[in-house]
C-alpha cells in the first residue's frame, strides 16, 4: 500500500502501535516488514508521559528494538520551546509526569511543588494521571495572573482497549474555561514535532509518510508541513470522519500492519 516513493515513516504511537499497554497487531512482525522494505522510521508522539528511554524499553518488551533517538515526544518539544525563551534555572509549575519533568530538567529548569507554585515563571501542562484539584487551582491562579502558559498537546481523549478516556486536552479545558486563556502548544497539530522528525530522518517531506490515528492532530500536522499522510483506523478517527476531512489523507488503512503489508 505504501508507494515506492516513500523512504521513511513518522509514526504516532497511541492508537497506531498500541492502546495503553496492549499492542495493535504483531509488532515484531510489523517492524520486521518495515525494515525489510528499507524504510527509515521515527516515532513522534503527543504523549509526553514517558521519556524516550522508557519508550525504547516499552517497545523492546513488545519485540521491537529501536534507538532512543528514534522517539520524539511533545515533552521534548515543549522543553525546546521554553529553552528558547527562558534561561536555565527558570522556575516552572508543571502538571505532568516524568516525561515532561525529565525533559524540562535536562534543559536546566526548576520544577516547583504545589506549595511553591506561586513562585512560577511559567506553567506547563500535559497528561498527569495524578492530577487533582490543588494542581488545577494553582495553575489557574498563575495563568489568570499572566504567567506564560504552555501545553504539550490538546488531544481531548486517549485510546485504551476499553475505549477513549480523557486526554490532556480535556484536563486543559478546565483551566482554559476558568481563565479564558489558551496555551501555547508544542505538539501536533502544530508542526514542530514533524520538523524535528524530518531533521532526525534526513529525508525530504515528499518522501516521508506521516502515520497516525487522529485526523485533527496527526494528519493535520503532516498536512501542515506538506508531507503525505496515512490514517490508520485502529485508534480514534473513523472512516466516516476521514471521508469528510479536507484534504483527505493520502492513504487509509485498518491498521499499521495493513499499511505496510
Amino acid at each position: 500500500m505504501i508507494p515506492s516513493t516513500i523512504k521513511a515513516l513518522i509514526l504516532d504511537m497511541d492508537g497506531v502501535v498500541w492502546k495503553a499497554d496492549a499492542p495493535i497487531g504483531d509488532l515484531a512482525a510489523i517492524f520486521a516488514r518495515i525494515r525489510e522494505r528499507g524504510l527509515k522510521f521515527v516515532f513522534a508522539t503527543n504523549n509526553g508521559t514517558k521519556t524516550p528511554d522508557e519508550y525504547q524499553q516499552k517497545l523492546a518488551d513488545l519485540g521491537v528494538e529501536i534507538e532512543s533517538g528514534q522517539v520524539i515526544t511533545s515533552a521534548m518539544g515543549i522543553a525546546f520551546m521554553l529553552a528558547q525563551k527562558f534561561p536555565r534555572g527558570t522556575k516552572i509549575f508543571m502538571i505532568g509526569e516524568d516525561g515532561i519533568r525529565v525533559a524540562l530538567e535536562e534543559k536546566g529548569f526548576e520544577i516547583l511543588s504545589v506549595e511553591n507554585a506561586p513562585q512560577a515563571q511559567a506553567v506547563v501542562m500535559g497528561i498527569d494521571r495524578s492530577i487533582n484539584f490543588y494542581k488545577v487551582a494553582e495553575a489557574t491562579l498563575l495563568v489568570r495572573a499572566g504567567i506564560p502558559f504552555y501545553t504539550t498537546n490538546t488531544d481531548r481523549t486517549f485510546p485504551t482497549p476499553r475505549g477513549e478516556i480523557p486526554g490532556s486536552g480535556s484536563w486543559l479545558s478546565v483551566i482554559t474555561s476558568a481563565t479564558g486563556i489558551e496555551p501555547i502548544v508544542a505538539g501536533k497539530p502544530f508542526p514542530y514535532l514533524m520538523e524535528l522528525s524530518l531533521e532526525r530522518l534526513g529525508t525530504t517531506k515528499e518522501e516521508t509518510l506521516i502515520v497516525g490515528d487522529r485526523l485533527e492532530t496527526d494528519i493535520a500536522a503532516g498536512q501542515s508541513v506538506g508531507c503525505p499522510t496515512a490514517l490508520v483506523l485502529s485508534g480514534v478517527s473513523s472512516l466516516e470522519e476521514a471521508k469528510l476531512w479536507q484534504p483527505t489523507p493520502d492513504l487509509i488503512a485498518e491498521s499499521l500492519s495493513e499499511l505496510v503489508s
